[in-house]
């Protein structure tokens, strides 16, 4: 009887996440949740993380078809894209920072200038209020409205409609009134436990436990109920102990089942937010190594690069590649944990990569 271990655990961890590419949407769905990022480099986290799920996906176009798919920008355990039905559990959400009148009472102005405009770039709103400036959360100041605005959506006031050169444009929404009962609360908090779980797994203990906390985010009104469904995780999710450790995965699924293949000559540039190595902890596990995302690490300290994308050759992440784009080309820069593979094979692979992501950046060469 086939054996779960770690070999096991990273070849079901690589298969069930790189599935079939299909359309936008549907790979949104199955995803339940793609981490966005502003850094462009040399794209965005999301379109990097839809370029492997989506048939003939470019840059861009999660942008360019936002205002026609039933999707949202919302938060889950980070901001990113949601399918549209998964807000009916996150909202109302109650946020924990409670405003006061006064922040009420500038919210219902802001709330009733864009119900009337219709959808309303925040260059609209800060000709129309002088709100002042507040603290910026990486340090300097903000203007208060873009401020006030952020909170809004985050309240589920507003929306984004669509983006505008990349900034969010709002409109007003209504979320329904959800049933506030214990079992219904319990019921949606294990909703969203049940998607973290499908999109991350196979989870080591720890990870589910702090993916749980990092709800908080999005659910900060489900918190207790979300402790609770976590005390019933080995009731809810199929899990074994390997190597010391319990690891989590959706109860449909057997990670030491033969369907899970795995491209063996097969490159791929990941972002740093891909499903495959957000978890820091569960990559070390199964890769035996320490990735770490430093575009905000001063350059002086940087192991890595600015923009280091782990690289995927069949079921090892081997290094990673910083990607630049000089003249219109396509030049990436290299590192390897250990030896750079040296057979025709991965040459090939790696040249295939290269062409995909230039294809996908919409480059002539």
């Amino acid at each position: 009887m086939p054996v779960i271990d770690q070999d096991a655990l990273r070849r079901h961890a690589i298969s069930r996440t790189f599935f079939k590419p299909t359309t936008l949407l549907k790979a949104i769905q199955r995803l339940g949740f793609v981490q966005a990022d502003p850094i462009r480099a040399p794209a965005r986290a999301q379109d990097l993380i839809l370029m492997h799920r989506v048939k003939d996906y470019r840059a861009g176009q999660l942008e360019s078809r936002y205002a026609r798919l039933a999707v949202e920008e919302d938060c889950l355990v980070n901001y990113g894209f949601l399918p549209r039905e998964v807000l009916a559990l996150l909202h109302p959400r109650e946020a924990r920072r409670v405003w006061d009148a006064d922040m009420n009472a500038r919210a219902a102005e802001v709330l009733a200038f864009i119900r009337a405009r219709g959808r309303t770039h925040p260059q609209d709103v800060l000709k129309a209020f002088s709100h002042g400036r507040v603290e910026g959360y990486w340090g300097g100041e903000l203007n208060a409205s873009t401020h006030l605005l952020d909170g809004m959506h985050y309240r589920g006031l507003l929306r984004v409609a669509r983006r505008a050169s990349g900034t969010r444009v709002y409109e007003a929404v209504e979320h329904l009134i959800q049933d506030d009962s214990p079992e219904a609360r319990h019921a949606r908090a294990a909703a969203l436990l049940d998607m973290i779980v499908a999109l991350y797994a196979p989870l080591p203990a720890p990870s589910l436990g702090y993916l749980t906390s990092l709800l908080g985010y999005g659910a900060p009104h489900l918190k207790t109920e979300a402790r609770a469904v976590l005390k019933e995780a080995k009731s809810r999710w199929a899990h074994a102990k390997v190597d010391g450790e319990v690891w989590y995965w959706p109860a449909d699924e057997n990670p030491a089942s033969r369907a899970h293949k795995v491209e063996p000559d097969r490159v791929r540039f990941l972002a740093p937010f891909d499903p495959l190595v957000w978890d820091r902890r569960r990559f070390e596990r199964l890769w035996g190594w320490a990735y770490r995302f430093e575009a905000y690490t001063p350059p002086a300290k940087r192991t890595m690069g600015h923009y280091a994308l782990p690289l995927l050759w069949g079921e090892q992440v081997i290094g990673w590649a910083n990607l630049k784009v000089e003249h219109g080309t396509l030049v990436p820069d290299l590192g390897f944990i250990g030896k750079r593979p040296r057979d025709a094979a991965f040459r090939t692979a790696l040249d295939e990569a290269c062409f995909d992501m230039a294809a996908f950046l919409g480059l002539e060469d």
